[in-house]
């Protein structure tokens, strides 16, 4: 199997590469750990497990990890809490979206989700779960391919000229139907510019039995576009109750939260996708 390619940045003399490295053990970690050995963070880094010993090892000393008792697990230290609630600022839009997100869960029997750019995927930061209906769940810090989901799809067209060749040089994995990532940056961009939100062909869904719907969203904390969706299982959100309720209410409800938190009105989207 040939190895997987280096991001573009990589190769750049000002690259860092242990402080890459100790980045990506602390990117290992997601919301429903308890923990995680060295063993788990090196098959997820795909680093050497004496590498990760050296970073846990310093990244403890430093506040980043703790480890209750010697030989116990990692888990995230005091210093990277302090750090997460910091960058949080940049997210302040999402406490004026929790009521609104939380109400369009419920009224369309959808899971809701927010959605960042993670080098080369989209990764879920905030989940809304419908309160009297059964939904799908994914937790927080579960990554998407930018390709194979709506979440991906929306940032996709969204993405001005500069956002893409970054996203680019992360080297994502390309389309199913092998497809280009820029035919589908303008696919996206045509829906978003005739509906208002994105969807992806069957053909190319990550998971053939998740339907979802999506919409970019812009802030001025934020370097490009995120995503809000809403997603259920194919028999719960058939395109057509997508292109009927779903889509245009989630559409309505991100515009309500742009005016809410004081932004032009602009759609996420707009413009050439050349600037």
């Amino acid at each position: 199997m040939s190895p997987e390619p280096r991001p573009d940045y990589e190769e750049d003399r000002n690259f860092a590469t242990t402080l890459a490295r100790g980045l990506s053990v602390l990117r290992a970690f997601r919301a429903g750990d308890d923990g995680l050995t060295n063993a788990q963070i090196a098959e997820r880094t795909g680093l050497p497990k004496s590498t990760v010993s050296r970073l846990t090892f310093t990244l403890g000393c430093l506040g980043y990890l703790t480890q209750p008792q010697r030989n116990d697990r990692y888990r995230p230290g005091p210093t990277l809490l302090a750090m997460g609630h910091v960058a949080a600022a940049s997210l302040s839009f999402l406490d004026a979206a929790q009521d609104m997100m939380q109400g369009l869960a419920d009224q369309t029997g959808t899971l809701v989700l927010f959605a960042v750019r993670d080098r080369d995927k989209v990764a879920l930061m905030r989940t809304w779960r419908p309160q009297r209906a059964a939904s799908i769940w994914l937790e927080v810090g579960h990554r998407l391919p930018i390709g194979g989901s709506s979440s991906g799809l929306a940032v996709l067209g969204a993405s001005t000229r500069d956002e893409f060749a970054s996203l680019m040089a992360d080297h994502p994995e390309p389309p199913l139907d092998g497809g280009t990532l820029a035919d589908l940056r303008l696919q996206a961009r045509s829906q978003l510019v005739a509906r208002g939100y994105a969807i992806v062909d069957p053909r190319l869904r990550y998971s053939g039995s998740i339907s979802a719907v999506s919409v970019p969203f812009r802030s001025a904390r934020l370097a490009g576009p995120v995503a809000f969706s809403c997603g259920a299982l194919d028999d719960v959100l058939p395109d057509d109750r997508i292109h009927a309720h779903v889509g245009p209410v989630l559409r309505e409800t991100v515009a309500r939260l742009h005016g809410m938190v004081g932004a032009d009105g602009t759609p996420a989207w707009s413009g050439s996708p050349n600037d």
